[in-house]
């Protein structure tokens, strides 16, 4: 029996690989490489029970013939499916990216588990099917679901897909809406683009908006232990939640000058003009975790400590890269 991981190596799907690997499962975790990195598996690339496979979940029949081999020898018993388009303003510029890399992998994924006989699917949504709700403390049910971006498009799509195959032939199904998730390996997101711009430039920070952009942070870390404490204890045969930090959040600004004060302590920080830092950002937004706490869990890190811990390591991880 297997574990099967699509998005392996990407910055959640390396750290989840590890987590399972350290519990006994056998996973294999399948990637394109498009935006994952082989070098994110070297935290899982000793493990006898972790098996890669690239492929494009994308490509179905391609996709279709590595699972049906893998899952003779080791039959599949849940998916947890991440793949997807991480780049949200690339999905705006051209929206068959996120057509391609975050939906139809979703559908290609529903297909293969059909074929195969897989009943149960653990599914990375996001924060981003909400669109803007202002300073509403966003629960489960708020609505109406109106995303900003084609990537929250196609993730409340994916969601629809998904709640349609628990109709039909999955027997157990749970919807994770990711708040902004942090740590290392970092390959995108706030953090690691500020680390970056002060490296090429000590002495400047340009910061996409004008900082009062606040949202609640997540550390990696917590959102696995968050998605399997789901696993262990939801009952609903399609169990949505939201993942997240019990806080207001953190301004862009406050992020700013902690990168500078870490990084390039006499930089200057300018910020832009708009209250967003780009076509499909939602500015603010807070999660009511009712859902979640009644679970039994809360996350060890609120959104300021995750943020420190996510600088010092990201820096360290950009110090040290070749």
């Amino acid at each position: 029996m297997s574990i099967l991981i699509t998005g392996v190596a990407g910055f959640i799907g390396c750290n989840l690989a590890k987590r399972l690997t350290n519990e006994g499962h056998i996973v294999v975790g399948v990637d394109n490489l498009s935006r994952g990195a082989l070098q994110n598996l070297s935290v899982v690339e000793n493990e006898a029970n972790f098996h890669f496979i690239e492929t494009d979940c994308a490509d179905m029949p391609s996709f279709l013939a590595e699972m049906s081999t893998f899952h003779q020898k080791f039959p599949f018993t849940e998916v947890w499916h991440l793949a997807a388009n991480s780049d949200i303003p690339a999905g705006v510029s051209d929206a068959t990216v996120d057509l391609k890399d975050t939906f139809m992998t979703t559908f290609n994924v529903l297909e293969v588990m059909k074929t195969l006989g897989i009943k149960v699917l653990a599914f990375a949504s996001s924060s981003a099917v909400y669109g803007d709700h202002g300073d509403q403390s966003i629960s489960e049910v708020s609505g109406p679901l109106l995303p900003l971006s084609n990537y929250g498009a196609m993730k409340l799509a994916s969601e629809a897909a998904i709640s349609a195959a628990a109709e039909s032939f999955l027997t157990k199904t749970f919807i994770y809406r990711f708040p902004n998730v942090i740590g290392v390996p970092a390959t995108h997101g706030v953090l690691l683009d500020f680390v970056n711009k002060l490296k090429a430039n000590p002495n400047l920070l340009n910061v996409l908006g004008n900082g009062t952009q606040q949202k609640a942070y997540l550390h990696v870390d917590d959102l696995i232990e968050g998605m399997l404490q789901i696993q262990r204890h939801a009952t609903e045969k399609v169990a949505v939640y939201n993942l997240g930090a019990e806080d207001e959040g953190i301004s862009v600004r406050s992020i700013a000058e902690a990168v500078v004060a870490r990084v390039s302590p006499r930089a200057n920080i300018v910020y832009g003009v708009e209250n967003r830092g780009w076509v499909g950002d939602v500015p603010k937004f807070q999660y009511c975790l009712d859902k979640l706490r009644k679970l039994g869990w809360t996350p060890e890190l609120d959104s300021t400590a995750a943020i420190k811990r996510a600088i010092a390591d990201i820096v360290e991880q950009e110090i040290t890269k070749k």
